[in-house]
């Protein structure tokens, strides 16, 4: 019988696809993990979903033999209502990298491309090409920010496509200016999407930045704001996420949604969202607080970082990354894999106090400082 710690242990695990794939780039570097190695590779949060998250989870366990159908468009409308939508606003997905298909499946094609800052997250880059899709990958500016007028150029260019700005930005944690934002909105070319992906914006501090969903409110422009439940919220292994935008542009990604997601993860994620904001804004301020205590002991160490606004900091580790991380995980510390773009830039989650502290300890022993 599975018990609520079993449980919670096996939820708080946290596994999504591109955590494998991280556990998959530790495996390839033959060393073996020690006992009690921390997972600081994946942008994962380090306390998993609340105690009443996980009890709303241990009592429908056993009932999941059922399907549950009817219960999903009370579900649909709550997490509408998360952001002050209508249901027909918002497309529900595993996580939000199913979302972010659907908009690839919507919005590309041959002719019409996938347009991306460099280096970003992958999936969506990674579908487009498997589908034999256009992808255009512009290099972020050397501030690592969006080239925006790039993107809108390449999309005029092509009559059409959907632009994809991840902000804050994985890898390299910064954010791309509301006046950009605002700029790109202004000027979307005919046929062309504006896809933000705001993952990691419940981390974000700065006042520069501002949500898309406000265009979503608006309703007048071809904006999709994509959000996650993975990440602040603990939930990563749930795999629960969501895409908003206005009702004509989610019935275009709809039929390229795969199913339901699990019942066990809808009502997980009800009992989160029932939490309100504080739960939110007291693991906030936890996370800026291990974040801000890290660059500090970079600066400290004249390791240069990129100001992050996300759950990670990518910094100069000054050797090359591929032979770093075997040295880290010899260590007992799992850190980010190497992005060839930034050969020698390691990127690290902010983990627990206790983690942080094994990572600089591993870290300093490493490069020697």
């Amino acid at each position: 019988m599975l018990t609520r710690r079993g449980f919670a242990g096996l939820v708080a695990a946290g596994f999504t696809e591109y955590a494998f794939a991280q556990r998959a780039a530790v495996d390839a570097m033959n060393v073996p993990a020690p006992k009690g190695t921390v997972w600081l590779n994946g942008n994962e949060f380090p306390e998993g979903p609340p105690a009443a998250a996980v009890q709303a989870m241990t009592r429908v366990v056993g009932e999941t033999n059922r399907y549950h159908f009817s219960e999903f468009p009370g579900f649909y409308q709550s997490v509408a209502n998360l952001e002050k939508l209508n249901a027909n606003q918002v497309l529900i997905g595993e996580g939000s990298t199913e979302t972010l298909h659907c908009a690839v499946e919507a919005f590309t094609s041959p002719k019409h491309p996938f347009i991306c800052g460099w280096p970003t997250f992958e999936a969506g880059p990674e579908l487009t090409e498997a589908k034999g899709h256009a992808l255009v990958k512009i290099p972020l500016t050397s501030s690592h920010t969006a080239d925006v007028k790039r993107m809108v150029a390449e999309a005029s260019k092509a009559g059409g496509g959907l632009i994809y700005i991840c902000n804050p930005n994985n890898p390299t944690g910064n954010i791309t200016p509301k006046q950009d934002l605002a700029w790109v909105v202004a000027n979307l070319p005919a046929n062309t999407i504006l896809l933000v992906d705001e993952a990691y914006f419940h981390f974000n501090t700065s006042p520069e930045t501002e949500s898309a969903m406000k265009y979503v409110h608006e309703g007048t422009k071809n904006v999709l704001a994509m959000r996650t439940f993975s990440k602040i919220y603990g939930m990563a292994g749930l795999r629960v996420g969501y895409v908003a935008a206005r009702p004509e542009l989610i019935q275009k990604m709809s039929p390229f949604r795969n199913a339901l997601i699990s019942v066990v993860s809808a009502h997980g994620v009800s009992a989160a969202m029932d939490l309100g904001p504080k739960f939110l804004d007291e693991r906030k301020a936890k996370m800026t607080r291990t974040r801000n205590e890290l660059c500090a002991w970079l600066k400290s160490k004249n390791l240069s970082y990129i100001p992050s606004e996300g759950n990670f900091v990518m910094f100069d580790a000054k050797r090359d990354i591929k032979d770093l991380g075997p040295a880290m995980l010899a260590k007992g510390v799992a850190v980010g894999r190497l992005f060839p773009a930034y050969p020698q830039m390691l990127r690290i989650t902010i983990g627990t106090d206790a983690e942080m502290a094994k990572f600089r300890g591993a870290l300093g022993e490493v490069l020697g400082v």
